[in-house]
């Protein structure tokens, strides 16, 4: 079944109001080394929510998260910013990208966060950009590239740590179809290599390239295997229903 990369056990988010609303009802949810999961769901149902609780940009109300092992719960904010630098890779939709440094000095900044020695630095980020095919476009500024382009430098900048989780959000929201397409195989390609991926979409056609499939609704987690669903995944089936999807 393969090694937990992710562990929810009633993680929750209540936002005070008046009146207080309930983001992330008590969730439990295992996600294993090598998986592919797609957490779908409309607007308002929770999904950046949770994808900030998984990206470590926000703490539950409720329950824990264990990331690669490590109970976030009792983690202050250095150590949570640490974690989350060495640990987990994060593509956005807007890319994010500096537009006057470098696809390399881009992808450089991301190994400051977790203290790579600066000698291993330069060949790391390099190593980064050939991965995902832009190993001939090393000095081009983000200005130059084509939008597939760049989500492809950020790619290379979520994985220039060698993360734990490669968490994507929407990361084709911003691309056209040829360029979507280009993006969906490269992370086909790196789950194949190994990688645990999550990603957050609302589109179908992105979410099917996944092997795993959680519906987010009202907070509420669901998970499809097949033709049946199961429900509430915190309180309807618990740690022990959760689907053999990791490669391990």
């Amino acid at each position: 079944m393969g090694v937990p990369v992710i562990e929810l056990r009633g993680l929750a988010r209540t936002y005070p109001g008046p009146p207080p609303v309930a983001a992330l009802r008590p969730a439990d949810l295992v996600i294993y080394a090598g998986d592919y999961v797609a957490v779908t769901g409309p607007s308002g149902s929770g999904k950046s929510t949770l994808l900030h609780l998984l990206g470590l940009l926000d703490t539950p109300t409720g329950g824990s998260y264990l990331l690669d092992g490590t109970d976030t719960a009792g983690l202050g904010d250095a150590d949570r910013s640490g974690l989350r630098g060495a640990r987990i890779g994060v593509v956005f939709q807007a890319f994010h990208l500096l537009p006057y440094r470098t696809a390399l000095e881009n992808v450089l900044l991301a190994q400051l966060y977790n203290q790579t020695p600066r000698p291993a630095r330069l060949p790391a980020a390099a190593a980064a950009l050939d991965a995902v095919g832009l190993g001939h476009r090393l000095d081009a500024l983000p200005t130059t590239l084509s939008g597939g382009e760049c989500q492809r430098v950020a790619i290379a900048r979520a994985l220039v740590n060698s993360p734990a989780l490669l968490l994507c959000d929407e990361p084709t929201g911003n691309l056209d179809s040829v360029s979507a397409a280009t993006v969906m195989n490269l992370l086909d390609q790196l789950n194949a290599a190994g990688y645990t991926i999550v990603i957050i979409t609302h589109d179908p056609a992105v979410a099917g390239h996944a092997r795993r499939a959680i519906a987010i609704s009202d907070g509420v987690l669901s998970e499809r295997t097949g033709l049946s669903e199961r429900t509430g995944l915190s309180e309807a089936t618990g740690l022990s229903d959760r689907t053999e999807a990791g490669r391990g």
